[in-house]
């Protein structure tokens, strides 16, 4: 892979807010100057200022909601309008909702798409013919093992996962033998606010000692990015679960996610 064309390269990290955003962050900055999007201004700022003071870093705040279908394109308008040139492209905003689709809130489900799927899907598109013209760029996708599995009560964000899992792959492989890679992170439970954002902290998924924190799993996605690799699953749990899955019959697999999303008594 190429080198980058500069000493401090720079880094959009999208759901910069909170959770493994926050994270991603924080370790980039170590070498990375930064663009932080997220909905919540207050929280990018201060984080921007703790990054400023430990690091150095330089660190623009663009405040979007990607659910706004217009958000993608004014956020590439307004990081162009600003003369930066952006080196890696962190796409990990992303929400869910437990519940059965028959009764969940459309509006909302539509806006999870939007967020976890269009929204990624644009912002690689709108950034990646610059990647390609420096040949050099690093993607990485916050997927999920989710992803890899049918998920009744979260149907849709399920399936979001695996839109951006099989998406991710797919340009690792059109990319490869360039200067550009696209990575995909898929973490398990982890325990930042989606649980309580999405419900799911009721659920069996989030039962004690099965959510890892957010810094060793973003630690596992910038190590895995940095090295070019295709996908990281970070925690030996989740390992093991996806390889076990391989022998199961299908059928077996999703009445199992159906269990381990049921709420908890």
């Amino acid at each position: 892979m190429s080198t980058p064309p500069s000493p401090r390269p720079v880094a959009l990290v999208t759901g910069a807010s909170a959770g493994i955003g926050v994270e991603l962050a924080r370790l980039l900055a170590v070498d990375h100057d930064l663009v932080l999007t997220a909905r919540r201004a207050k929280q990018l700022r201060t984080l921007a200022d703790e990054l400023k003071q430990k690091h150095g870093s330089a660190c623009h705040v663009f405040p979007a909601d990607l659910a706004d279908p217009a958000a993608p394109r004014q956020l590439f308008d307004a990081v162009q309008g600003a003369g930066i040139t952006i080196d890696v492209l962190v796409n990990n905003a992303g929400f869910g909702d437990l519940s059965p689709f028959t009764k969940s809130d459309l509006g909302k489900t539509l806006r999870m798409i939007q967020v976890n799927i269009t929204a990624l899907t644009e912002l690689t598109g709108l950034f990646l013919p610059s990647f390609v013209a420096r040949n050099y760029g690093r993607i990485l996708n916050v997927g999920s093992i989710a992803g890899f599995q049918a998920g009744p009560f979260m149907a849709v964000y399920y399936a979001t996962k695996a839109f951006v899992n099989s998406f991710s792959e797919a340009l690792h492989s059109e990319l490869r033998k360039t200067g550009i890679t696209v990575t995909v992170l898929c973490p398990g439970p982890v325990a930042t606010e989606f649980a309580a954002a999405s419900g799911m902290q009721t659920t069996r998924v989030f039962s004690a000692g099965q959510a890892m924190g957010p810094r060793p799993v973003a630690e596992a996605g910038l190590n895995a990015m940095k090295a070019g690799r295709r996908m990281v699953v970070p925690g030996w749990r989740n390992k093991i679960m996806l390889f076990l899955e391989r022998f199961a019959p299908r059928g077996v697999v999703i009445r199992a996610v159906k269990w381990m999303m049921s709420r908890r008594l």
